[in-house]
């Protein structure tokens, strides 16, 4: 390790003794970018010697910042992973980048929504408000979207990234004017998960001139929303607010007294913006990025059964009427650039994100698994009366649980970019990242009379689960960019190294950190190439092929069994475009030598963040996205298709414990919660006042657990058509209104069967709001 000082831990939390060397202080990383600032001022000497770049005309566009593009355009190229449409059409891989108008044509707060216009995207609903999303990419896996990188700002911001990835927090699309997603060899360079690829969201930039909006809306399910954002920038200095409340009563009934089943979410951004002047020969920016999310839902792992869901899929059981998220995200990141001359530039980023959550929930009837009765209510009828509110039930009958959390993740990241050098464009990253995550949960029991909870006794504090994770990591990049008139090659190398340590405190005596625990060490060593090409047939098309490896860290679970997981993976496709429209067509294949399974509740399992191994598995598809933007007179008539189809089977047999898989994998086994097809379709109307917007989306059936053949009824997550339909009226220059609306059609359907029971999606929704600019 790269530490040896000894750790111990009181209530909960991390205590360090006097004179321990800290594995995941965040002193040593102050230190860290100040050395890194110290590179900067290193390469500011180095540049006044920099050559100007050998200027080689081609009839690409590159993804790299031109040597006469301004310091702004720059900066924004670096910190993105896509940068624009007009950067995504160039690069050997599938890359998709969705602007501001497209994030506001339907005030998108479902980042599920927003991304099913992006193909080779699956996603599983859980919440219907897709506040805790579940995202995969070319069949990894959705659960707690853990398996693909998640960034804002292209900084990771999942509460724990190699740790404890799954996604307990995710951004407010709401504060964001861009999402970016890329996929296949071009992904390499974010990392550490890079079998499905990349989400970036880039949250709102300082604005040029003096400025802002207030925006509110109000819908059904009482649903309240104000957002307001201000903003400026001067020559040398720049500072953006945005503030957001989004609350709901949630679209379920409650069985028992009146309460709502609702969210509520605080959100605030600050930016502060530091800069020498545009025409600087040596042009730095700093930028100080503040944030804090606050959220809390009446929110539940309990579903249905399916003969409750079929009466009624929008019920709730009164069993679930204590259950509770409560979650605090704050984050800090400051951003230093310097520009080095025409060709060489600099990005050094210092960030911190801290994550504290406590879910409670129902666990167990009458000491059975929630999610085993209702799997089988017939093999558990008095517990499954006591569940639903039948029949009275004795003390202790409900076990709740605060599944309490504190997660922890900073580093520093720094890149640098050599371009337009005899025909080469050159990016070298490092990044020293550490991350925890701190379990300190226990349980409380009850008992329900005509249908209302009463606490009967408390367990001990910890009792449950008492346990500390953290990742130590330096992992670093180099990619080098060739051209030539018509081919441009891409091929880059990833390093990853991770030590894992994982503490199981003693719970006979939780409060105690000197009691007995068992200690868990493991590390990874590993190198992941990628190469693509393209080859640009003319003005208008081009063709590409990559071929990368794929791998997602372990966590801090592994054991002496648990094999990495790890792929090659390869895509091959075809793009042609114009000004008003365009058109790609792509082939993956991605070959597992190890697919990994991670236990969780939030995915029915009960052996929490324990490892499976899946062995061999092949994931083949097809993406076709097509776009098209007609006029006629003042009117335009945008059109947007996104078409996936995939096919995912595991190649070997065996027996495991993994609850998506369990008991036992035949060769030839579908991975669930994967539909062989997904389509949508968008379309809309525009002119200069008056926007109408529509987008048709059909998921085919999927199974809930891996199999083969005609699905089971009880496996089913049922095929779809979701319509949605929005507009906006522009009355001035200042002051416009919208009005949307959400499953138009009402489609009842089965979103899920996890964590307990079968879950709904959404219901019709409509909502509608003004906004003023300033």
């Amino acid at each position: 390790m790269r530490s040896s000082g000894r750790s111990t831990r009181r209530r909960g939390k991390w205590y360090r003794e006097p004179g321990a060397a800290a594995n995941c202080g965040w002193t040593p990383l102050a230190v860290k970018a100040i050395g890194w600032v110290g590179l900067s001022l290193v390469g500011t000497v180095l540049g006044a010697e920099t050559t100007a770049a050998t200027d080689d005309a081609s009839p690409q566009a590159s993804p790299m910042a031109s040597v006469s593009a301004p310091p702004s355009t720059t900066l924004y190229e670096r910190v993105s992973i896509v940068g624009s449409e007009e950067v995504a059409r160039t690069l050997p891989g599938s890359a998709t980048s969705l602007d501001l108008e497209d994030l506001e044509r339907f005030e998108h707060s479902d980042v599920q929504r927003l991304l099913q216009q992006v193909p080779g995207i699956v996603f599983q609903e859980e919440d219907g408000y897709g506040y805790r999303p579940n995202i995969g990419m070319r069949g990894t896996g959705v659960e707690r979207s853990q398996k693909i990188t998640l960034l804002e700002d292209g900084v990771l911001i999942a509460p724990a990234p190699y740790t404890a990835p799954a996604a307990y927090y995710f951004p407010t699309v709401e504060r964001m004017e861009g999402v970016e997603v890329r996929k296949g060899s071009v992904s390499i360079i974010q990392g550490p998960y890079t079998t499905g690829g990349s989400l970036n969201l880039i949250s709102r930039s300082i604005p040029s001139k003096l400025g802002g909006s207030v925006e509110g809306a109000v819908g059904e399910h009482d649903m309240r929303r104000g957002h307001g954002h201000f903003g400026g920038s001067g020559e040398h200095v720049g500072l953006l607010i945005d503030l957001l409340s989004h609350e709901n009563d949630g679209f379920k009934d409650l069985d028992g007294p009146a309460s709502d089943t609702g969210t509520r979410i605080r959100d605030g951004l600050t930016k502060l913006r530091a800069q020498t002047s545009a025409d600087s020969s040596r042009y730095q920016q700093f930028e100080l990025k503040l944030g804090r999310t606050e959220q809390f839902g009446r929110e539940t792992y309990l579903g249905l059964s399916q003969v409750d869901f079929d009466a009624d899929p929008l019920r709730r059981y009164a069993a679930s009427a204590l259950d509770s998220i409560d979650t605090d995200h704050r984050q800090v990141q400051g951003r230093y650039f310097l520009h080095l001359g025409r060709n060489l530039d600099l990005v050094t980023t210092v960030y911190r994100n801290e994550f504290e959550r406590d879910w409670f929930k129902n666990e167990r009837t009458l000491g059975v698994s929630n999610s085993t009765i209702l799997a089988d209510p017939a093999s558990h009828l008095e517990a499954f009366a006591v569940l639903r509110g039948d029949i009275d039930s004795p003390d202790d009958a409900f076990t709740l649980r605060h599944n309490r959390r504190a997660y922890d993740s900073r580093g520093v990241d720094a890149r640098f970019t050599w371009s337009g050098i005899e025909r080469h464009d050159l990016q070298f990253g490092v990044r020293r990242h550490e991350d925890e995550e701190d379990r300190f949960q226990d349980e409380e029991f009850y008992r329900m009379n005509g249908l209302e909870l009463t606490r009967s006794s408390v367990g001990a504090p910890g009792s449950q689960t008492n346990r500390l994770s953290d990742a130590d990591v330096v992992s670093a990049f180099i990619e080098d960019v060739w051209r030539t008139a018509r081919l441009t090659v891409r091929a880059g190398l990833r390093y990853e190294n991770i030590e894992y340590r994982r503490f199981d405190f003693s719970t006979a005596d939780p409060l105690r950190a000197e009691g007995p625990q068992r200690v868990r060490e493991n590390g990874v060593d590993v190198l992941i190439p990628g190469i693509g090409a393209t080859w640009q047939i003319d003005d208008g098309q081009n063709v590409f092929v990559s071929v990368h490896r794929g791998f997602s860290p372990p966590g801090a679970g592994r054991n002496e069994d648990t094999r990495e997981e790890r792929s090659v993976n390869y895509e091959l496709g075809y793009r042609t475009y114009g000004p008003l429209w365009g058109f790609e067509a792509v082939a993956f294949y991605n070959d597992y030598d190890n697919l990994l399974g991670v236990e969780t509740v939030s995915g029915g399992g009960g052996s929490p963040t324990e490892l499976f191994n899946g062995g061999e598995v092949e994931v083949h598809g097809t993406e076709v996205s097509a776009r098209w933007t007609p006029t006629i007179g003042n009117w335009r008539f945008p059109l947007r298709a996104a078409y996936t189809w995939t096919r995912a089977e595991f190649q070997t047999s065996f027996e495991t414990g993994f609850a998506d898989w369990s008991p036992r994998v035949e060769r030839g086994d579908e991975l669930p919660y994967l539909p062989e097809h997904q389509v949508q379709i968008g379309f809309g109307a525009q002119r200069k006042t008056v926007s109408l917007y529509g987008t048709v989306f059909w998921s085919a059936q999927a199974r809930a657990r891996a199999g083969q053949g005609a699905v089971p009824s009880s496996e089913v997550i049922d095929e779809r058509v979701v319509v949605d339909l929005g507009a906006r009226w522009r009355f001035t220059e200042r002051v416009s209104s919208f009005v949307q609306v959400r499953n138009l059609l009402d489609e009842i359907y089965v979103a899920a069967r996890r964590p307990y029971g079968v879950r709904p999606g959404l219901d019709q929704t409509v909502l509608a709001g003004v906004e003023f600019d300033f």
